[in-house]
Formats: structure tokens, sequence, C-alpha cells
């Protein structure tokens, strides 16, 4: 997860700060600058004043008494969604060590003064890189009180200086008004976020799903990833209107905690082994919270031991943070972002994930075989001219997660801010050899949603075979770079799908090059050869056409196996058959089943095709039991399939 960091627009802090404290002056970015156009691309605020901490406090630090959830509130800026993303990050030392680096070197050391320079680093991932991002100490005041985020502490300023090193990475200030929390989630943790809609799950009363819920949320949480949820505003009007439940709509909250809490007193509490699912938010205003059932005040505490409280680190104060049950929080939130960090490391205890990384990106051709944006799939003369990739799951079955991410837009004052693309990605299964792009629809398996956020997710699970990704903007003719990540159980070999058709090489016109292309589906067999005492077999197919070869899974204990196992050929020699033969799986030696011979004859019209088994060489005329459904293309154009 932490891999090489590249400094943002190649400054060095490390080279910056001992130019400064050798010319002893305090460090001033001019790719930053303290003036309006790293505040604002369209609005103002009159009478601002930028100020470093020591003109604000006495005692700046970047910490006072440690880092925590409390620190912070949201300022003049509607960035709650990154307010909550610093609350969730401020509860997790591995991953705010990360983003805040070497602090205690950053730390303003009063003994030391003179080793002061104005300068600080933060870390970001972002687009597959994690980018070390410097800025000077000078923070946007008015009438000397910070205005955007700032903390309960006036002397302390962690989440101020986050904030702009953040805010310089999206182009200034404004671009953070009405963001998305799992932007910022993934960018503090380069984890892969995964929106849930609480209202389309039916998880108020579904209990079921909603303990299923419950556990995945809790295992993301006991595992470091971070968590945010809001309600959605329906309307400019609902907009951080608050509830009578003193909740806010269309405001991010950070998840603090998430756990089974036990109810009874002293021993009581052990041997009545109720327990309850209880998450706990926090709202980045620090200060209005939940006033149902478990809210601070609530008689519901009295089933809790003093002990079981103290554990949960229950409070009550008017500090933004409550307690609820996933029951209440399923019955009044809308949203919940899960932001999971994917394990890649072989050291761990936990499930390891393989990880494949692409960078790709959407480009206009007029040229239909170059085009590479084609749009969604409702478009059908252009969705195949997308960028493809290919991956193969290995296992009988796989759970496989998807995240396709595209490159945010920077702002500048003259554009405003960069508007993201609705984006999505399908996906299809293809034939076990496939090499060369698709150029026909095949079966659809899964596909995400399209939405104009910058990241799209998909957990879905896969059987065993060769899959093609292919991600599009919504419309064709969009541009833009994009990042694919997949994660599986076991390597994937995902690669791009770049050329079309096999290339022409100096050996094409020694060896002669491919004048038809067949695709052979084999769907099912039916009546096989009964092979041991209970009437079944183990039956397998193998595809050969011109020394290549496909082969699908054994079909466990059946005669009339279901396949749907497909090859794909390019033929030198188009009047040699292509060779379909079942085999039966047995621990010594595999039985051969029999065998039928295809012509793959392009001027054939008919796909499919039911035929009886055969047996090998001369003997063609003997039949053997059994019978094979298969679908078969031929093209002369190597592109038609």
């Amino acid at each position: 997860m932490f891999s090489s960091v590249k400094p943002y627009e190649n400054q060095r802090y490390a080279a910056l700060k001992k130019e400064c404290l050798r010319k002893k002056q305090l460090f001033e970015d001019p790719l930053f600058p303290a003036n309006d156009d790293s505040l604002f691309y369209k609005s103002r605020i009159q009478g601002i004043q930028w100020k470093r901490p020591k003109e604000i406090c006495a005692d700046p630090h970047l910490f006072v008494d440690g880092i925590s959830s409390h620190d912070l509130h949201q300022g003049q800026v509607g960035n709650c969604w990154f307010v909550a993303a610093c609350s969730s990050l401020a509860s997790r030392e591995a991953l705010w060590q990360k983003v805040i680096p070497d602090w205690k070197e950053q730390e303003w050391n009063a003994e030391k003064p003179e080793s002061y320079a104005g300068i600080f680093h933060f870390q970001f991932w972002r687009f597959g890189q994690w980018l070390d991002v410097v800025i000077d100490d000078r923070l946007p005041t008015l009438h000397n009180q910070l205005i955007y985020c700032h903390s309960n502490s006036k002397n302390e300023f962690w989440c101020a200086l986050v904030e702009k090193a953040y805010a310089k990475l999206s182009g200034c200030y404004e671009a953070l008004d009405g963001g998305n929390t799992a932007d910022a989630l993934v960018d503090f943790t380069g984890g892969v976020s995964e929106p849930i809609d609480l209202t389309e799950g039916d998880y108020t009363t579904d209990e079921a799903k909603r303990n299923l819920l419950f556990e995945r949320v809790l295992k993301v949480h006991n595992r470091g990833g971070l968590i945010s949820c809001s309600i959605k505003a329906m309307s400019a009007a609902d907009m951080e209107a608050r509830l009578a439940c003193g909740l806010v709509k269309g405001h991010a909250y950070a998840v603090t905690d998430v756990r089974k809490v036990r109810l009874g007193h002293g021993l009581l509490s052990f041997f009545k082994s109720e327990k309850l699912d209880m998450i706990r938010m926090r709202n980045p205003w620090g200060e209005r919270e939940w006033n149902g059932p478990w809210s601070d005040t609530s008689e519901e505490w009295q089933k809790v031991s003093k002990s079981e409280r103290e554990k949960m680190g229950m409070t009550v104060e008017d500090d933004g943070e409550f307690w609820m049950t996933f029951e209440d929080f399923c019955r009044y939130f809308t949203d919940i972002i899960k932001c999971r960090l994917i394990n890649t490391s072989y050291l761990s205890i936990h499930k390891t994930w393989e990880e494949a990384v692409l960078h790709g990106a959407w480009t206009r051709s007029d040229d239909p075989l170059k085009n590479r944006s084609g749009g969604c799939i409702n478009h059908k003369d252009t969705f195949l001219q997308n960028p493809q990739y290919v991956f193969d799951v290995k296992k009988a079955e796989d759970e496989v997660l998807i995240s396709i991410q595209q490159k945010p837009k920077r702002t500048s004052r003259k554009e405003g801010k960069g508007e993201n693309l609705a984006i999505g990605f399908d996906i299809h299964k293809v034939e076990l050899n496939r090499n060369y792009r698709m150029h026909t629809l095949q079966q659809k398996v899964a596909s995400s949603i399209y939405i104009n956020s910058r990241s799209v997710f998909l957990r879905t699970d896969l059987k065993e075979g060769r899959y093609v990704i292919i991600p599009t903007t919504f419309d064709p003719g969009h541009v833009g770079e994009f990042l694919l990540r997949i994660f599986t159980d076991v390597p994937s070999d995902c690669r791009e799908l770049t050329l079309d058709e096999p290339p022409h090489t100096c050996w094409s016109g020694m060896c002669g090059y491919p004048q038809v292309v067949s695709q052979i589906h084999v769907l099912a067999a039916a009546g096989l050869k009964n092979q041991d005492s209970q009437g079944g077999a183990d039956p397998y197919v193998i595809i050969k056409c011109e020394g290549q070869k496909v082969r699908s899974a054994v079909k466990k204990d059946t005669v009339s196996p279901e396949f749907d196992v497909k090859g794909l050929f390019y033929r030198k020699k188009p009047g040699k058959p292509i060779i379909v033969q079942i085999w039966n799986h047995n621990l010594i030696s595999d039985e051969f089943l029999g065998q039928v011979a295809l012509k793959g004859d392009p001027s054939d019209q008919q796909t499919m095709h039911t035929l009886h088994l055969q047996d090998r060489g001369n003997r063609k005329s003997n039949d053997l039991p059994g019978t094979i459904a298969v679908r078969m293309l031929s093209s002369n154009i190597l592109t038609n399939v």
C-alpha cells in the first residue's frame, strides 16, 4: 500500500527547508501563493488576511494532546466531506502517520525556534501514486480566526495545514466545496471505496440483510479501513436541514467506531449473551447530535455496565459524537461509504489480495479500429471501440473487486471546477484463449453503475474462465485518463487487449497468415456413456485446432454436462477441421468418450449444431453414445468476431 512517494510539482521538502534555513527565511510557496487565486475560482470573500500560525497564537503546535476526531471543525467552505474523512483518518494512527509524515520533525520546537522554516509536507494517494505535497504555513483568516478547517484548540494546526495541502492538490480552496468523502478516503489511504445505497437495499425491514451488512462494516472497521455516512438531500432547501431526531441532511458524518455491545451488568452480562449492533458517528461541525435511543443522555445506557461504557469511550458532551443502533442507523441514513484497505502483503494474517493496476485512456479517432471513446453499451455501434482488458479467474469461483478511477481534472480560475465524466464498466465472459480485441458482443456477466463520481467500484463473484472488462464513459466521444484496479485471490494476469487481429510478422510470408477466424462454443453434451457403478461420469471438453487447444473444467458426476466453454481460432488451413473431444477424468488415466469434427466454413449459415459423438481415426462410422451441442461462428474477416 505504501509504495514510493513522488514529489508533487517536483518540490522537494528536505531541499526547500534546508535552503530556507540557510537563508534564515520562512518558506513562501510560489506554486500556491497567499492570494485569491489559491482561494477561489469564482466567488470572493472580502478582508481575508493570510497569517502564519505564530501570528494567530503564541504557542502553535501540529498536535495538542495527540490527534483525535474531536480536533476538527468545518469552516466556511462546504467541505464537510473532507472534514469527515479527516475525522476518520484521525482515529487510525498507521494511516495518519502516512498522510502526515515525520510529524515529530514537522512539529514546532520551542527549544529550537531557529529550526522552524514555515514549510510543511503531506502525502496523498492520487491516481496510483503517493504524492508528497509541500506548502508554506500561511493560512487564510478573518478577524484573526481561521476561516476554513480548524481545531478545538486555537493553537493546534494539523487539520488546517492538511486541508491547505489538499486544496493545493485540488487547485484552490473553493474546489473543496461540495466534494466526495469517498475520494478523500481513497486519497488518504490508497484503498478502494465502496458506496452503498441503504434505501435501495431495504436494510430497515430485512434483518438478515442488515446483519450481513453490519458484519461487513465491522470487518472493514476492524481491519483498519475508513467509513463515512450521510443522509441524501433531495433539494437545495434540504441541504444541511436538521431533522427532529438531530441528524443533518446532505452532510457527511465520520464513522468512528463499530462494535457489538454487551447488555446487562456484572456477571449477568456474560451469561446473558445479548449483544447489540452499534455504530458511532461524528458530525464535522463538532456539535449537533442524534437525540434518539442511545443518544448521549438517553436512559438506554442504564442497560450497559459502567465498564462496558468506559470501553466504548462513552461521553455525555455536545461534541458532535454519538452512538446509534445499527437498525436506527439504517432507518435514518441513506448512504454509507466503506473505504477498505486492500491487503496485498504476504506477511498478513488476514486475506491477501492479488492486485493488478493498469493505466488507460479514452481517446478519440475517426478510424473505428483506433477510436477508444465509444460510450456505454447503449451505443451498440461504438461500444466495443472502448479500451478492453482481459483477465482470468483461475479458481472454480472467486470474489473479484474492481475499481475504475478517472483522473481528476484540475481546477483553475479560468475553467472553474473540473467536472467528472459519468463512467462505468461491463464485464463479458469470453473464449478461454482470447488474446485479441472483442468485435462482437459476448455474454455480459456483470456491470457497474454509471455515475459521475471520480471512482466506480464493483464486488462480484465470477466462475472460472476468461473475462474482458470494458471501461467506458456514459456518452461516446468523451476523453480522459483512468486507472483500473482488479483484486483477485490468485493472480489474474490482467492486461490490455491492444491488437485487433494476429500481427503480420516476417514469418507470415513463409508460414502463412490466418485466412479464417472461428469461434467454437461448446454448450452441453447429453447421453454420455456411464463410467461407474453410480451411473455417472466426470467429463471435460478439449477443442483442438492447428496445434492450439482449449480445455474446459471437469464437470462432476454427470452424463449430461453443461460446459459453456468457448475457444477462438485464427486458421491458416481452413480446410482442416476443428476437433471437439469429450474425455472422462479418472485418477490414473483419462478415458476418451467421443469427438466431432467441425468444418467451420464461413459460408455455413447455420450456427447451432447438435452432433453424435464418433470414435477417433478411421473408425468414423462407429457412433459412440451421446450427443454434443455446439455453436459455431466463422468469418473471412478476422475482425468480425
